[in-house]
């Protein structure tokens, strides 16, 4: 979730990131975030869980935190290939996965 929300957190109203940041980053319970907001346990819990199924459902649609992950590997497997004196055309079907990810 805390990948997730890196990727997406500006497309999140203000509140939204208070909570996620309060619950997620800062490591604060669902009461301590309900008493500096002034509002029920049940609202603070009601809305990081919406939060978390939008954050999903951004990532099913736009994908960058996988094509993220899966760009990371490629250039993991490049640095690797390149320390290896891979082939040319090695390389290239490494380039090439790497473009299509684009």
């Amino acid at each position: 979730m805390n990948y997730l929300y890196d990727f997406y957190q500006s497309l999140l109203t203000q509140k939204q990131r208070k909570y996620m940041s309060l619950y997620y980053l800062d490591d604060f319970s669902l009461g301590e975030i309900a008493e500096e907001f002034e509002v029920s346990r049940q609202a603070v819990y009601d809305n990081i869980k919406r939060t978390e199924a939008m954050l999903e459902d951004y990532e099913k649609k736009l994908m960058l935190l996988s094509k993220f992950e899966e760009r990371s590997e490629l250039l993991t497997q490049m640095k690797s290939a390149v320390e290896k004196n891979a082939t040319p055309e090695e390389l290239m079907s490494l380039l090439d996965s790497l473009e299509k990810l684009d």
